[in-house]
């Protein structure tokens, strides 16, 4: 019978060995360091992965790099004593909460509200490591036990219910996450420059008052406050849009409005006898600013206590990526990543990039495979306005949409000869571009189509994904895509290029449902041009409104607040499930209420085109 204590010495001697470099998670390893106080703890709802692209690795490191001691406590237990809250004991400086790198409510429940059975980031991909809300029981928990101890809430979840907000999963307005949990400070979008500032203003003794002033974050104060700043906006109360959503939706316009500029005005939205105050956020980080933060030393593995419990299944996906770039001008309606990243590009030099490149290469694991050089999109490394001076005036949501922008510097060369590069290197078998790649970027002249070409040639496996989101123009409109004639164009070009070099791939269109603006009839078009165009749809996905977007607040207050318009919504259930069911035109077991459905709604004109008239057979 093997000796249970000669066991755990071999693996505690097989952690020392590893774990130097890891930020603690446990007691013995802050112990270990000679630790006799914690700076910094971070709380997160994701297991700890060390890589740049989870966010509580990130933030940790980059404060680490200044000088400060960080642990973590990842996925705490919130059903029981509150040990894992209590281990490291009180910060000297703060606590930083974080739901994870998604928000937890989307992380739980599908688009129909039905739970989901796993979690990509847990270890084996289980379900039920993390609460609902994420954010807000961390938060309350905290404040419970350590009172008087600073707690900073960040991350996606904190960063898209800033302010007033609509909850699809309670269907209702929500205050601002600042007024619901007790933390002192909210630090929004990618925070790695404010986090150190606010360590630096704690670590000075200053307070968290003396924080209000940074770029960058939100607070409360009381409505008889004086908010600092020159270009102050006071939003519509909370009290307002509860009463009505004309208001909310003239509030989502100012918030998008400067969301946009690089110079934005501060806001403010009144929740009672509460001030909610969202300072304006950094300058868009440089690319030395960019690279410092990738180049940091990162493990770029799980922590070694996870190894028994299997992988996880968010880091096996991006585990062989390379990231180029932040933030994403195309301004599409329902996605979040303009709002917490920015609209402006971060970009990633060049150097930088191929040292990740090689360190990927020298893991004993790596097999020759990188599966992915992009980011938020594939496609706009390196982009930015030429004249920088327009670019601080311009209040477009998106440099490519309705029609591209003449200040846009939208050259691709760069980036086709990056990827000869990366491809070249001696220990990299296969490159493959996995991110979505934006068509609407592509021109004649800014090599475009060229590095459109390299990609279908030699950096795909065979299936390209492109998103063209519906075929309806008037639902393209709502959802901020370029017309459908564009993926045609594209598709067009694709089977070109396929066919003078022999090769039998397919490029596969990926669609939302139940989108704004969206009819059953715009859905049976859609069916019938898929039919037409011979293909079985896969990538498919029923609209989930999530807080702080464009689609959210239309679906929730049936105006467009860009044109203050009435939107038509699809809400109920069953409509939105036969919205979705027509992506399925072509399974035998769906055709029955495909058909019933178009009758119903007098659309029968849809069911010859679909092969669903089985009176003839």
């Amino acid at each position: 019978m093997p000796n249970i204590n000669s066991i755990k010495n071999k693996e505690n001697k097989m952690l020392e060995k590893t774990m130097g470099h890891f930020l603690p998670i446990t007691l013995e390893e802050v112990k270990r360091l000679g630790w006799e106080q914690v700076d910094v703890v971070l709380v997160t709802g994701d297991a700890y992965v060390d890589h740049p692209s989870f966010g509580t690795a990130v933030i940790g490191r980059t404060l680490e790099a200044a000088g400060y001691r960080v642990a973590i406590i990842p996925q705490p237990n919130w059903r029981d004593d509150l040990r894992d809250f209590r281990k490291f004991g009180r910060p000297r400086l703060f606590f930083g909460v974080t739901s994870g790198a998604m928000d937890s409510m989307v992380n739980h429940y599908t688009a129909a509200r039905r739970l989901r059975h796993d979690d990509a980031y847990t270890p084996g991909g289980q379900f039920g490591f993390r609460p609902d809300r994420a954010t807000y029981v961390y938060t309350r928990i905290l404040k419970q036990i350590y009172p008087d101890v600073p707690v900073i809430i960040a991350g996606i979840e904190a960063s898209m219910r800033r302010l007033a907000h609509y909850d699809y999963w309670d269907d209702k307005l929500f205050p601002s996450i600042l007024i619901d949990t007790p933390a002192d400070l909210l630090n929004y979008g990618m925070g790695e420059r404010t986090t150190l500032k606010i360590a630096r203003v704690l670590d000075e003794g200053r307070g968290i008052e003396a924080c209000y002033g940074l770029p960058q974050v939100a607070y409360t104060m009381g409505s008889d406050g004086e908010v600092k700043g020159t270009n102050v906006i006071e939003l519509h109360s909370f009290e307002e849009c509860q009463m009505s959503k004309r208001a909310e939706a003239e509030n989502y316009q100012i918030i998008e409005r400067e969301s946009n500029k690089i110079e934005c005005a501060t806001l403010v939205q009144r929740h009672g006898d509460r001030l909610v105050v969202v300072n304006p956020p950094e300058p868009p980080m440089t690319t030395e600013e960019i690279d410092a933060s990738f180049d940091l030393p990162y493990m770029r593995l799980p922590h070694p206590k996870y190894k028994k419990r299997g992988p996880i299944p968010a880091f096996e996906m991006i585990r062989w990526s390379v990231n180029t770039h932040r933030g994403c001008f195309g301004g599409c309606s329902f996605c979040t990543i303009s709002a917490h990243q920015g609209k402006q590009i971060a970009s990633r030099s060049e150097e930088s990039i191929l040292n990740e490149v090689n360190l990927i290469t020298q893991d004993p694991e790596f097999h020759g495979v990188l599966t992915d050089l992009g980011g938020p999109s594939a496609n706009m490394w390196r982009m930015k306005g030429k004249n920088q001076e327009l670019c601080r005036k311009c209040t477009r949501y998106s440099c490519s949409m309705p029609t591209m922008c003449k200040n846009l510097d939208s050259d691709h060369r760069a980036m086709s000869l990056l990827l000869k590069k990366v491809a070249t290197h001696p220990k990299v078998k296969h490159l493959y571009v996995g991110s979505g790649i934006r068509c609407d970027l592509f021109t004649e002249g800014n090599g475009g189509w060229q590095y459109f070409r390299e990609v279908v040639l030699h950096h795909t496996s065979g299936r390209l994904k492109v998103a063209p989101e519906h075929t309806s123009e008037k639902v393209l409109k709502t959802m901020r895509k370029p017309s459908f004639t564009l993926f045609e164009e594209t598709k067009r070009r694709f089977d070109e290029i396929c066919k003078q070099a022999g090769l039998r791939y397919q490029l596969i269109p990926y669609f939302i449902s139940s989108h704004p603006g969206c009819r059953l009839q715009d859905m049976a078009e859609l069916a019938v041009k898929m039919k037409h165009m011979g293909y079985r749809l896969e990538q498919i996905q029923d609209f989930t409104p999530t807080p702080m977007t464009l689609s959210t607040e239309m679906y929730y207050t049936g105006i467009d607040p860009t044109t203050m318009e009435p939107v038509y919504v699809a809400r109920h259930p069953n409509e939105k499930q036969q919205q979705r069911q027509m992506f399925f035109f072509y399974k035998r077991e769906c055709q029955p209420q495909i058909r019933q459905s178009l009758h119903n709604a007098h659309l029968d004109r849809y069911i010859k085109p679909l092969g669903l008239d089985f009176k003839s057979k």
